[in-house]
């Protein structure tokens, strides 16, 4: 059953985040970690050849102009928490303003992207993809310098795992969390 976009928005702001679980027919439930991940946005690192890379012109960069299909492609994968439901409640979010994908395109073919939620000064990361080496990580730095430049407070990235920890993502407490989240939202 599709989430009540309001009782999606709202729940973000208290720091949950639902998922889909496939050997549960993909019944939603809610989560909220004891410990979360985050990327700090100062402290955002990326390799100089990754640097090279996103400047050499080989990505093109675009903003919501293939929403859904970034969330498709994230999904597609053996085992997956993005059902149905959860497409469906996020476009909706996305066509009201809420839910944004950063995706990498090239030769007008899309090769990466991410998609996430955004409340305020909060940005909540909820999946990325790719189809050639690098395409998603392009994708997350054009995010984090979009965020920068907006003044976003907080990149919300839900779990830690090593791809992320390259780029300086930690983990915090949930206290810290609910803290810097309240930042993001005043």
């Amino acid at each position: 059953m599709k989430i009540d976009p309001n009782e999606l928005l709202y729940a973000y702001t208290q720091g949950y985040f639902p998922m889909a679980i496939p050997e549960e027919e993909n019944e939603i439930y809610w989560f909220k970690p004891e410990k979360r991940g985050i990327i700090p946005l100062n402290e955002f690192h990326i390799s100089k050849n990754l640097k090279r890379l996103y400047k050499s012109g080989k990505f093109e960069i675009r903003i919501n102009t293939a929403f859904e299909e970034v969330m498709r492609l994230c999904a597609d994968r053996s085992s997956t928490w993005i059902s149905e439901d959860i497409i469906e409640s996020y476009v909706y979010l996305h066509k009201a303003g809420h839910a944004w994908s950063f995706e990498t395109w090239q030769n007008d073919e899309l090769v990466g992207g991410l998609y996430g939620v955004s409340i305020q000064h909060a940005f909540f990361g909820e999946s990325m993809f790719h189809r050639i080496t690098d395409a998603s990580k392009i994708a997350l730095i054009a995010l984090v310098e979009f965020l920068k430049k907006e003044h976003f407070l907080l990149l919300d990235t839900q779990y830690i795992n090593d791809h992320l920890l390259q780029f300086g993502a930690k983990e915090i407490t949930d206290v810290e969390y609910m803290k810097l989240l309240k930042e993001a939202l005043a």
